[in-house]
């Protein structure tokens, strides 16, 4: 049965997205219908399609009470958008429907386990309680349980917050067992992952802490995500309150992979190696998926909290997801590359080889556009002090990426992208050089950049809001550097 305030949500929905125009949107990055979006929820496969649900307020474009978003997909790059999936309609989740995931049940049901959370009891206004709930449904119409919520905080360790305890990713083993993490604070503060097991996915019981900040990581962990991949294990998760590490971690949100080992029988995760995910200015609050064919498949919320309240003036909806990102484990280290399934909206080649850049900027034949799939190659860095590499550009707007290989750095730069607010826009990644050279894809969607660093060992990501007549693609160089160009546009 279909709530007053769910009928609402989608009645408003339907009404303000022919507002907006197809070219006033990415051409293959997902967002909402209108409004505002986060965090990326339930990435799963159902029914022979890919699903995404997302954090959604569709009554503006400020965070507000979250309802779950809806959207299909065959290949995660070209998207259906479906009708709300839920809105904050009952008492133990009026405050919103915060983060969580989904998996197909064995009958055939689409279940979906997410944060209710409530409001506070002190008439404040602000949140309260936060539990575990489900819902089960078809792929379109879902119904909360009426056993919610299924986890409560009484559950957690003596001392755990009942306020910050939220965003389960649930997973099924080849047993039948349920699992899943969910995020929590201890009596001290710190972020904790918490494991829970089931053996019908309504009854719950705690497991371990298979992890913790202990101050050295941030506070509050938001979003695990804990998986197998290439035979290690991963925990995923998005540190709030970070202080800056060097490069690697910036200061306050942040997104880190731990890698590590896990034992099964005694529950207890040990970490090896700690990255951060994506070392641009606009990721958080990632989730993957298993796919059919074996694949870890990640996406994530394309924006930063420190931005999220600088909206441009003009624009009819905030927020979009990253391209869906293949994951792997090389050297004990994470690696991600965009969905090979980009490779099928590819049009013609244009290559242009061992060409030479200096202080006169170049632009190459047929190499521009906003939609994008571009490798630069650089061979020799014997003589270069600075390659800098010019996107979405004009005589007034550019966005720019620049390697310097003294310093071991890729620079992010967004300072004349159409972001007119003092805010954070540019971001340093410390990078190695392979074989002498470096490798870059950059995949350029209308309102977004993201660039991968030799073949997915690092990932940068951030928001444009350029006009789009901004399409030259520009190259020159402190020094000289001799580079290949490989460029597809991407048709959708």
């Amino acid at each position: 049965m279909i709530s007053k305030q769910l009928k609402e949500a989608r009645g408003f929905e339907e009404e303000h997205i022919s507002r907006i125009r197809d070219i006033e949107r990415p051409a293959f990055h997902l967002t909402g219908g209108c409004g505002w979006i986060n965090d990326p929820n339930g990435f799963s496969y159902y029914k022979g399609e890919y699903h995404l649900f997302y954090q959604y307020h569709p009554y503006s474009n400020i965070w507000g009470p979250m309802h779950w978003g809806h959207a299909k997909s065959s290949d995660m790059l070209s998207w259906k958008r479906l009708p709300i999936a839920m809105a904050p309609d009952q008492e133990y989740d009026n405050f919103g429907c915060f983060s969580g995931s989904a998996l197909e049940l064995a009958d055939g049901r689409h279940l979906l386990m997410y944060t209710g959370v409530q409001k506070s009891s002190d008439l404040s206004g602000e949140s309260g309680a936060q539990t575990q709930c489900l819902a089960f449904g078809d792929g379109v119409n879902y119904e909360k349980y009426e056993g919610n919520p299924v986890i409560k905080a009484d559950t957690l360790p003596k001392g755990s917050s009942t306020c910050d305890f939220r965003d389960p990713k649930i997973w099924q083993e080849d047993d039948g067992t349920f699992f899943a993490v969910a995020a929590g604070m201890d009596a001290d503060g710190n972020g904790q992952i918490a494991l829970y097991r089931s053996q019908d996915a309504l009854a719950w019981e705690f497991c371990s802490i298979l992890a913790k900040s202990s101050a050295k990581l941030g506070g509050m962990w938001e979003c695990p995500d804990f998986f197998e991949l290439d035979g290690k294990q991963a925990l995923l998760v998005s540190p709030m309150a970070m202080l800056p590490d060097g490069r690697d971690f910036h200061v306050g949100h942040n997104t880190l992979a731990l890698i590590g080992d896990y034992d099964k029988k005694a529950y207890r995760f040990t970490g090896e190696n700690l990255q951060p995910i994506d070392c641009g200015i606009d990721f958080y609050a990632p989730q993957s998926l298993l796919t059919p064919d074996g694949r870890r498949v990640m996406i994530g919320w394309m924006q930063a909290w420190s931005n999220s309240k600088f909206v441009p003036p003009g624009v009819k909806y905030f927020g979009q997801m990253t391209v869906p990102r293949e994951l792997q484990i090389r050297d004990g280290k994470l690696i991600q590359t965009p969905v090979r399934e980009i490779l099928n909206y590819r049009g013609e080649r244009i290559l242009h080889e061992s060409v030479t850049v200096d202080a006169q900027e170049r632009i190459f034949e047929d190499v521009e556009g906003r939609t994008v799939d571009m490798t630069v190659t650089v061979r020799d860095i014997s003589q270069l002090k600075k390659l800098i590499i010019n996107v979405a550009a004009d005589d007034v707007y550019h966005t720019s990426v620049s390697f310097m290989p003294k310093k071991g750095i890729l620079n992010l730069d967004r300072n004349f992208s159409g972001y007119l607010y003092d805010i954070v826009h540019s971001r340093d990644i410390p990078v190695q050089t392979k074989n002498g050279g470096l490798k870059l894809r950059f995949i350029l969607d209308r309102y977004s950049l993201e660039v991968f660093v030799n073949d997915g060992e690092k990932a940068g990501t951030l928001a444009l809001f350029t006009p789009l007549d901004a399409d030259k693609i520009t190259f020159r160089a402190e020094g000289t550097a001799q580079i290949d160009v490989e460029k597809y546009e991407l048709k959708f």
